[in-house]
């Protein structure tokens, strides 16, 4: 009778090892979900971002809004007759503003 249930043990314990640990087994299976989590998080955030680029291309080419938004803060620019005030605060260095190019001097005649 005792070796009939160390018998019945073992292939309890047989059949067992492919469901855990086996190619289709519950680890393996929460690996793959876990793999899978992670890839629609990853494409969730990518459909964030190209959404965002694509109302930005199409402000762009529609308005000028964007353009003179980028022109400001990206190239410091400002329109014809404007002026433009920055206010500094107690401790803060004074940003220079960019050079401009001087113009070419003129060629020596030989």
């Amino acid at each position: 009778m005792r070796l009939i249930t160390l018998g019945l043990i073992f292939l309890l314990l047989l059949i067992q090892y492919p469901l855990w640990l086996g190619k289709g087994g519950w680890l393996r299976v929460g690996d793959f979900e876990a793999q899978v989590a992670s890839a629609h998080k990853k494409t969730a955030e990518l459909l964030a971002r190209n959404a965002k680029l694509d109302s930005e291309v199409r402000d762009l080419k529609d308005g000028t809004g964007a353009v003179e938004e980028r022109a400001r803060y990206e190239l410091s620019m400002i329109k014809q007759n404007e002026i433009f005030i920055q206010i500094v605060a107690k401790g803060q260095s004074v940003p220079r503003a960019p050079a401009t190019p001087s113009p070419p001097a003129p060629a020596a005649a030989q």
